[in-house]
């Protein structure tokens, strides 16, 4: 919490989460660029595990988890141009850079006139539950969800989040309407696994194909449903928006207190925020010299890795990603959080997205 109008403070990560046993799940990481990949559940045997540990009563307890809280006391100046202080971006070469700029358009499901791409993931990091809020982006392979960095993978224990699922448009008491999806592998930027760089707060998780769970013989029983983007449809992407020339909504499931100790917000109900002016910030103390600042959102933890969409059109339920939620700010100093940021979305972001998307995963949920 920011106690003078000098200091503007993100939300302080949890020290559960600071301070969370090593993860001993079934993680590996590659390196490809500067994309950091882990794997999460790569076998139908991982792919069981981890569904049965997200059992219907399992879920139902949905509402007693923390939301994943991101960030730490920071300082930072009311406002920052990157172009002076961002560290260099380097890819591979002139043609992944060429193809990682292209903007990716919006993808219907394929039996519904509307997406519903926004929802919830929820994982384990040691003995403890949290959740995020996430969304389903559009991808060849079908099987993308874009969260925040820190709903995903801890760099301070250098640790992927374990049993990882995301749940689109989850119902308040557990019920999972389009499904369930499992992690099956993460993307993300070197600099936040390596150094939880906040302008790089971001991840792509390629998911494997979805299931419900349904009764059997007193019991459960796991039943394929499909590609997410099928059932859901994808956001589209775009990249090297310059803030200040577009208009954003950002939307999330909040739950956590405001500066106040009140909370309006209860992460059941889809939230949204815009549409908004954006505008560079920066925080020193957690290396945020990039970020994109919306102005006139009171979100709270819980909304963390919820999508930034420009041209969102509400009734086909899309637009355009251009960043997740990242960090909450009281700017004013005063009872209430009044802005979110969000890592600046540009050519580096893509070849992240281009790794999640090239991955395939099994034909069919066993």
């Amino acid at each position: 919490m920011i106690p003078r109008a000098r200091h503007l403070v993100a939300a302080a990560l949890s020290s559960a989460l600071l301070m969370l046993p090593a993860f001993t799940g079934i993680a590996s990481a590659e390196r490809d660029s500067r994309v950091f990949a882990v794997t999460l559940a790569k076998t139908s045997a991982d792919v069981k595990r981890v569904a049965d540990y997200w059992t219907p009563d399992q879920l139902k307890k949905a509402d007693s988890y923390s939301p994943a809280t991101p960030g730490a006391a920071a300082t930072p100046a009311p406002s920052a141009t990157p172009a002076a202080s961002a560290p260099a971006v380097q890819a591979t070469s002139p043609v992944t850079r060429a193809i990682a700029a292209q903007s990716v358009a919006p993808a219907l499901p394929r039996k519904r006139s509307a997406a519903t791409t926004m929802g919830k993931v929820f994982f384990r990091f040691g003995d403890k539950e949290y959740w995020c809020s996430a969304s389903a982006i559009a991808a060849k392979n079908r099987s993308v969800v874009a969260t925040a960095g820190h709903c995903a993978y801890d760099p301070r224990q250098t640790k992927a989040a374990e049993y990882w699922i995301f749940v689109p448009n989850p119902g308040p008491n557990g019920e999972t309407p389009d499904g369930i999806y499992v992690g099956s592998s993460i993307s993300m930027h070197e600099d936040w696994s390596g150094k939880g760089d906040y302008d790089f707060d971001y991840a792509f998780v390629t998911v494997h194909r979805g299931f419900k769970w349904v009764s059997k013989n007193g019991g459960y029983v796991m039943q394929d449903v499909g590609r997410l983007q099928d059932n859901v449809g994808g956001q589209g992407i775009e990249l090297n928006k310059k803030p200040g020339t577009y208009s954003v909504v950002a939307f999330g499931y909040p739950a956590g207190a405001q500066p106040d100790g009140s909370t309006p917000f209860n992460g059941k109900k889809l939230e949204m925020c815009g549409a908004g002016p954006t505008r560079w910030t920066s925080a020193v103390s957690i290396d945020l010299q990039k970020g994109v600042q919306l102005l006139s959102c009171d979100f709270s933890p819980g909304a963390s890795g919820g999508p930034w969409l420009i041209g969102y059109n509400g009734d086909r339920g899309l637009g355009s990603l251009n960043g997740v939620n990242s960090l909450t700010w009281n700017r004013d100093a005063k009872d209430w959080y009044d802005a979110v940021s969000s890592p600046y979305f540009d050519t580096t972001t893509g070849e992240v997205y281009r790794r999640a998307a090239a991955l395939t995963t099994p034909s069919k949920v066993t």
